[in-house]
């Protein structure tokens, strides 16, 4: 009978359970701030992981790659204490990327609002004019 789940996918998920305690107790770099993981892909020999991050509270891109770089840079520390939590032989080396899918997801989600708000502008106009083109027929008979 096959694995509900491959090893790799359960490692990737207790490193991000455990960066996510790291991060938020031990890294002070001011630059950083507050971090949302939201994946982990470990490779098949388990030597590698990638994390993919957002960070709260930063407006522009440039900021968000400068705190992906102070991660990066806090990552030996991070392996570190990853290893004394983990009860594995290897500890996976840390590469931290920033992940813009959340902020265009919303970009997008707003567009969408827009559209449809002014769809249904234009359309209340639309019915507003040919309510009043029915009242103008009417009253001529």
């Amino acid at each position: 009978m096959a694995r509900e789940f491959k090893r790799t996918d359960r490692l990737g998920d207790a490193v991000q359970r455990i960066l996510a305690q790291l991060i938020q107790v031990e890294v002070r770099d001011p630059r950083i701030g507050m971090v949302n993981i939201n994946d982990v892909v470990v490779s098949r020999d388990l030597s590698f992981a990638r994390v993919y991050v957002t960070f709260v509270g930063k407006d522009t891109e440039e900021a968000c790659l400068e705190a992906a770089e102070a991660l990066n840079k806090a990552s030996g520390f991070l392996r570190s204490q990853l290893a004394k939590e983990l009860n594995i032989r290897t500890t996976p080396r840390l590469q931290f990327i920033y992940d813009k899918t959340s902020v265009q997801g919303q970009h997008l989600s707003q567009l969408i609002d827009k559209a449809v708000r002014q769809d249904q502008s234009t359309k209340s106009q639309g019915d507003a004019s040919s309510d009043d083109a029915a009242t103008d027929d009417n009253s001529g008979v």
